[in-house]
């Protein structure tokens, strides 16, 4: 038997992939869909089916992609939804890989059409739950996304769902979500690459609350949603467009990269050092493992993107992209900041300094305004720097207002990468001097300016 999880790093998305005999199917692939007909052609199996958990909204999902190259059936999770492509699972329908079987069961919370599969051995008894965002290691899928005027109503569909179809499958059946540590998808999913129905019922936080109105109340947070989310929303309910390969962006010349980019989204990975050095003006800063996270807040996706990457291979930015939906790479700085300069270019730069030198200013007297883009779970666990306007980095371009105009603001993450991103947002604009402080609390000092420690 073929089982394998497919890892797309960044989003923390699970994939699965099951074969026996000589068919096999795919739960929930990802848009850059070569590796699992490449998996599956090593070990002789042909991909027959394609099953979607529900319509996702943190990556574009590569069903049709995926059908496109191999011929399989698409089952997409809720008919309610008017997809354009694939037919509508219904509660209960099963399918054979071999001899075993999968299930779909009903599993409304996340969305309401959310379907989990249950997968049974050989022997007939339930062995593996496929959950998609209904349960996590250590949490469970956030409520918010149907709307937040249903956000109490999910809840409870959820706890309904979770006790009284999952859970009772039993202890030893293994549990395999659609994302990990890390995902926007859930609000503290634990790093466990396994779980058990078991674990979950004895350690996951969210299922101690066995009362459904405390879960309800528990459960129904509002969290961040990215604005790439509504593009997800449409790409994976009218199926994006093929790719066949991935894009690959046209590289320019110094000269010809500069006279595209007017107006247009350039976009540097290379890491926060060697942007704080000389960049391209007007770029965006993103390093390149970043992407995944930050690259949906701040990019549009009807607006062309010029890449400035640390070498010549755009693939792995490329793949973080697309997964994304953001499509119109139109082209890639060939040579970098190197033949950039070689060629005369102008350049920008934004001027760094480390904690201890920050503190050291702060001890001085000296006047410092300080932003610090960390989230408020970060702050609360670490510590608030006293005085620092905070504004989390995902809001900054909304919260432009709040930053002090025409004057040096300190920007401070935790270690130098967010504010990078930052600092670029705030030269883009003109609104300040930013200077990015190198270097997390572990390197605080300031006796004026002390670290203030949330008492529980």
């Amino acid at each position: 038997m073929l089982f394998e999880r497919i890892i797309s790093e960044g989003l923390a998305h699970y994939s699965y992939l099951i074969g026996e005999g000589v068919g096999a199917l795919v739960i929930d692939p990802r848009r850059d869909c070569a590796v699992y007909e490449e998996v599956a052609s090593k070990h002789g199996y042909r991909i027959e089916h394609i099953l979607e958990t529900h319509r996702n909204e943190d990556y574009v999902i590569g069903s049709v992609e995926l059908a496109s190259r191999t011929g399989a059936e698409i089952w997409h999770a809720d008919p309610q939804l008017a997809y354009k492509y694939g037919q509508s699972v219904k509660d209960g329908q099963t399918w054979k890989i071999g001899r075993f079987k999968i299930q779909a069961i009903h599993s409304p919370g996340h969305t309401p059409g959310s379907m989990s599969y249950l997968l049974f051995d050989r022997g007939g008894e339930p062995w593996v739950i496929f959950t998609g965002d209904a349960l996590f290691a250590g949490d469970v899928g956030r409520v918010d996304l149907p709307g937040v005027e249903r956000t109490e109503e999910m809840a409870g569909l959820l706890f309904d769902t979770l006790f009284n179809k999952l859970l009772p499958l039993g202890d030893d059946v293994i549990v395999c979500p659609g994302h990990g540590a890390g995902s926007v998808c859930g609000a503290s999913i634990a790093d466990k690459p396994w779980t058990t129905i078991g674990l979950e019922k004895r350690l996951n936080p969210k299922l101690q609350f066995t009362d459904r109105d405390e879960f309800v109340l528990q459960t129904a947070q509002i969290l961040e949603r990215p604005p790439y989310f509504r593009q997800m929303e449409i790409l994976n309910i009218e199926g994006a467009p093929l790719l066949g390969a991935l894009p690959v962006p046209i590289p320019l010349s110094p000269g010809d990269f500069d006279d595209a980019i007017e107006g247009l989204h350039v976009l540097d990975t290379r890491m926060e050092l060697g942007f704080s050095t000389a960049h391209v003006p007007g770029a965006l800063s993103i390093w390149l493992e970043g992407l995944p996270g930050f690259a949906g807040w701040f990019l549009h996706h009807e607006r062309p993107i010029f890449l400035v990457n640390e070498t010549d291979d755009s693939t792995l930015a490329v793949r973080y992209l697309v997964r994304l939906g953001f499509d119109e790479l139109a082209g890639v700085l060939s040579g970098g900041m190197l033949a950039w300069h070689t060629a005369g270019m102008r350049s920008a730069s934004v001027e760094t300094v480390t904690v201890h030198e920050l503190c050291r200013l702060l001890d001085r007297g000296e006047k410092v305004t300080i932003l610090d883009v960390r989230g408020e779970e970060e702050i609360d666990s670490a510590g608030r720097i006293a005085g620092a306007v905070h504004i989390h980095i995902t809001q900054l371009p909304y919260s432009l207002d709040e930053v002090p105009k025409k004057e040096r603001v300190f920007i401070f993450c935790g270690s130098g990468l967010r504010s990078m991103i930052a600092a670029s947002i705030l030269k883009m604009e003109g609104l300040a001097e930013p200077v990015v402080i190198l270097g997390g609390l572990s390197g605080w000092s300031s006796t004026v300016c002390p670290v203030q420690i949330r008492e529980e």
